[in-house]
């Protein structure tokens, strides 16, 4: 007798844990769709057919922890924009550094010095 009321008991705990935490099992929404923490807006060409573009909107489509790395524009000088982006990363930092490596890369790769400065990180979520 004494274990079947120990079993109930038991039973009827592990439900209202069940209970507790299923709401917040289903409070880890997605990403998708949303353009994080906005450090500053990015300076887009406006052609959906430009590398940048299609990384932001990619980063923005994302559905997990992702970042946008870009040059700062001086709009006096720099006639050209460069990029990085890391979609899906394990956390929000690694993300971001992942990001800024890619840009740094870019403005190595085409060795190119901006009059503003080099790459910050514009967005991060």
């Amino acid at each position: 007798m004494r274990l079947q009321i120990f079993h109930k008991t038991t039973v009827s705990v592990l439900a209202g844990l069940l209970i507790l935490l299923v709401p917040s099992v289903g409070a880890a929404e997605s990403l998708a769709g949303n353009k994080g923490d906005t450090r500053f807006w990015p300076a887009l060409s406006g052609n959906p057919k430009s590398e940048c573009t299609k990384a932001y909107k990619a980063y923005v489509a994302a559905s997990g922890h992702s970042a946008y790395a870009t040059t700062f524009q001086s709009r006096v000088s720099d006639l050209y924009i460069i990029c990085g982006s890391e979609l899906n990363a394990p956390s929000q930092q690694a993300a971001e550094e992942s990001a800024l490596r890619n840009c740094q890369a870019g403005l190595t790769r085409w060795k190119v010095k901006t009059a503003a400065g080099g790459c910050g990180i514009a967005a991060s979520k």
